[in-house]
């Protein structure tokens, strides 16, 4: 039996929000569209009191901000690089062109063509998320995108140097101090200074989520990603202590960032809440995890390892961190999710910073119909054709002729037709 130890938030709570959220976004792009660069310079000021001469940076400030690293945060920031890195290579290897002919004198193929032009967001403003500028900027740059603008908001009143230096370090062709949705307007649209690019990818607050929802179709999305989302699937293999250290460590993200914790351990469940008090009294950032806990925090204690898999398929978690006895049974079985982190010895944060899987994951059940960022998001496959030889065109011809008719579309069956006329005498 499925048992709601602790529940959070009701979803109505969620979309009343989502309401306002979406008539802001729409009245600032509808502004960035009509006057341009003006009215981001003026959405800058008013929500980061940020108006640089500029919000390009030149290659002396990117240099500047690179040479403030110390030696063992630029180490750590090219460690972390690499890994990434190397799995998005390897990622892009399993796609290949193909080209095959499927009935004699018929040619198909596709071919995997990187998009000329991405917007990365990489988010700053309350935390400097240098993690996110490798896992957009450096893995378009993998996948060939030939131009890569990065946009991140200032950071304690300035460019973050971290952050900067990162997306300077993973490839970026051009970097903007600029935040919010006029960065992303910005992107999409373009302005004055800023030629529009072809997708946008990077995670945000509710308001980025909402103008990359809105800018959808004029550009592409990598997906919607909502406030973080973390699930910890345990059974009496682990203790509360450090189920509690695993879902507060994404809780304090933000204030609407649910953590859940499905188990099967009754002393888990019973023992979670003690251990949530204990672990965020050690946490800087506990009056915002204390709050993400309260409100959208859940203890859900089932019965069996497939009560489990039910809910979590339900839920559909962006991360999801599985701490039982056979953590592959969850691997094989699992369908709808963002991330897996298999076994005690791995967490979310590994993945989220340095292990060399992509952190920007679907939020908001998404993990039902998509997964998260790769290599793979920024190639487009495109099919071709060829035919040969006249008593192939023939062939097609005059199937494709009769499906035309029946779809009552004489100038498709035309098409057909014509060339049937012309090359059927040569057969």
């Amino acid at each position: 039996m499925i048992r709601q130890i602790k529940k959070g938030k009701a979803p109505q709570a969620k979309l009343d929000a989502g309401t306002q959220v979406q008539a802001t976004v729409q009245a600032i792009i509808a502004d960035i569209e009509k006057r341009g660069e003006a009215a981001v310079r003026e959405y800058s000021q008013k929500f980061d009191k940020w108006d640089p001469k500029s919000f390009r940076l030149s290659q002396a400030q990117i240099q500047s901000c690179i040479d403030s690293l110390t030696p063992q945060a630029r180490a750590d920031i090219e460690f972390a690089q690499a890994q990434i890195r190397r799995f998005a290579q390897i990622q892009l290897a399993t796609l290949r062109d193909v080209e095959i002919e499927t009935l004699p004198g018929v040619v198909l193929g596709h071919r995997n063509i990187p998009m000329k032009s991405v917007g990365c967001y990489v988010p700053g403003g309350k935390y400097p998320l240098i993690a996110s500028a490798h896992m957009s900027v450096l893995t378009a740059k993998v996948a060939g995108v030939d131009r890569v603008v990065a946009c991140a908001p200032p950071f304690d009143g300035k460019p973050s140097n971290e952050i900067v230096a990162a997306m300077a370090l993973g490839g970026a062709d051009e970097i903007y101090a600029l935040g919010g949705v006029q960065a992303i307007a910005a992107m999409a649209i373009g302005t004055e200074s800023m030629d529009p690019v072809d997708m946008l990818v990077g995670p945000g607050n509710a308001y980025v989520a909402e103008a990359k929802r809105q800018l959808f179709g004029r550009v592409g999305i990598d997906l919607l990603a909502g406030p973080t989302e973390t699930m910890v699937i345990c059974d009496d293999t682990v203790d509360a202590e450090l189920v509690a250290v695993d879902l507060l460590g994404q809780a304090e993200h933000g204030p609407t960032s649910p953590a859940v914790c499905l188990t099967t351990s009754k002393k888990i469940a019973d023992e979670l809440p003690a251990a949530i008090e204990t672990v965020l009294a050690r946490l800087d950032t506990r009056a915002v995890a204390a709050q993400s806990w309260a409100d959208y925090g859940e203890i859900i204690l089932c019965d069996t390892d497939e009560e489990m898999l039910q809910e979590s398929d339900r839920i559909a978690s962006e991360h999801v961190q599985v701490m039982t006895k056979d953590p592959d049974w969850f691997l094989r079985n699992m369908r709808s999710y963002g991330a897996l982190f298999l076994g005690p010895r791995t967490n979310v944060s590994y993945g989220d910073k340095v292990i060399g899987t992509n952190h920007t994951l679907p939020t908001m059940r998404a993990g039902r119909y998509t997964g998260g960022l790769w290599a793979g998001k920024f190639i487009k496959t495109h099919t071709y054709q060829r035919v040969l030889t006249d008593k192939a065109s023939v062939m097609i011809g005059e199937y494709c002729s009769r499906l035309c008719a029946l779809e009552h579309l004489p100038g498709h069956k035309e098409q057909a037709d014509i060339r049937v006329r012309r090359l059927a005498e040569k057969v």
